[in-house]
């Protein structure tokens, strides 16, 4: 059961729990103990809201940076991961594979401040030896959702 309610909520955090007992043909407290259960273990770490910021008035802009680091002896990334998620303008760090070591998502409001983020806080520690930014142009799916749907002409055909 907890694979099912996991797999349906990452899709839809705001599904009715009633709805989603009948979904799974379980009791209704069955469901709302199992994701107290799991919230409690930390495996529901957050619920979020997906928003699509370019259909707002608010300027955001969105980079990814790749980040080469010199892991510490006995810790590995994790310290300098943690030194990095510790500043409110990053989204999220992940440890990744290939020429670089850890990707950092992160908002900011114009180019330039994501840019002076990078280049005065994020390249300064110590243990930073390069870094790559990639400013985020246009989403077209995010987090499995759709974004960029194709305009759909929704006139009548009228044929002779």
């Amino acid at each position: 059961m907890r694979e099912k309610i996991l797999s349906i909520i990452e899709r839809n955090s705001r599904i009715d729990l009633k709805e989603l007992a009948v979904i799974l043909g379980v009791e209704e407290p069955d469901v709302v103990n199992e994701m107290a259960t799991m919230e409690k273990e930390g495996i529901i770490c957050g619920y979020h809201t997906m928003i699509d910021w370019e259909k707002t008035s608010v300027e955001k802009v969105t980079a990814l940076i790749e980040v080469r680091v010199t892991p510490q002896r006995g810790q590995g990334f994790d310290n300098i991961a943690e030194r990095i998620y510790k500043y409110p303008e990053v989204n999220s760090v992940y440890l990744i594979s290939g020429g670089y070591d850890l990707l950092v998502t992160l908002e900011g409001k114009t180019l330039k401040e994501v840019s002076a983020f990078v280049s005065d806080k994020l390249s300064a520690l110590d243990t930073v030896l390069s870094t790559a930014t990639h400013f985020i142009l246009k989403k077209y799916k995010d987090h499995g959702t759709i974004l960029a749907k194709k305009y759909e002409d929704e006139r009548e055909k009228i044929t002779p």
